[in-house]
């Protein structure tokens, strides 16, 4: 009888004992990525030119069997790809920029905040905001550049992954630097 009653106090003793668990700490992927390098962007038949990082791949979009000054701009390493709009202005320019804030908009749901950036260059009379959307969200990065009277530029960042804000962070950082380049370095042609 006593065996049973050792066997029933082990099983007790076994089955109580706490397991502690650690937590792991959060990680992050290591992103190889390049030095910031950069080249003109010029094309004869486009009203604009930027400085464009060297590890893009910018692309013609086309439609109806035209080109346009419209680019896909192609992220590489960094696994998204920008939709780059050029427009001609025909309404007037409030038109235009709701448009595009109503877009951002969009990502209100799943962000966790939005940061705008105003761009000001009356010398080189280029205008614009940039959007940074935080969150797990589809397009965490939007502009749009103007020379508020003639032409309007619309850009929308996206990853080809599924958005974890917190995963992509050191993505977005560098990228940033890039976009920052390109608003700053931006320039309409006559």
């Amino acid at each position: 009888m006593s065996k049973y009653y050792l066997l029933g106090f082990l099983l007790l003793f076994i089955s109580c004992s706490e397991e502690i668990n650690i937590p792991k700490p959060p990680t992050y992927l290591r992103l190889n990525l390049p030095e910031h390098q950069y080249h003109k962007f010029i094309e004869s038949n486009c009203k604009y030119s930027f400085d464009a990082p060297t590890i893009f791949k910018i692309k013609d979009v086309y439609q109806e069997k035209n080109k346009t000054c419209h680019k896909d701009i192609h992220l590489d390493k960094l696994n998204g790809i920008m939709h780059f709009s050029y427009i001609e202005m025909e309404k007037p320019l409030s038109e235009y920029v709701n448009y595009a804030i109503n877009k951002v908009d969009e990502h209100k749901i799943k962000a966790n905040a939005i940061e705008d950036t105003s761009f000001i260059f009356p010398n080189k009379r280029v205008f614009g905001t940039f959007f940074e959307i935080q969150g797990d969200v589809a397009s965490p990065f939007q502009f749009y550049l103007t020379d508020s009277t003639d032409r309007f530029i619309s850009a929308v960042v996206y990853f080809n992954s599924r958005p974890n804000y917190d995963s992509l962070i050191p993505t977005l950082q560098y990228l940033k630097t890039d976009l920052f380049q390109m608003i700053n370095s931006f320039q309409w042609k006559k």
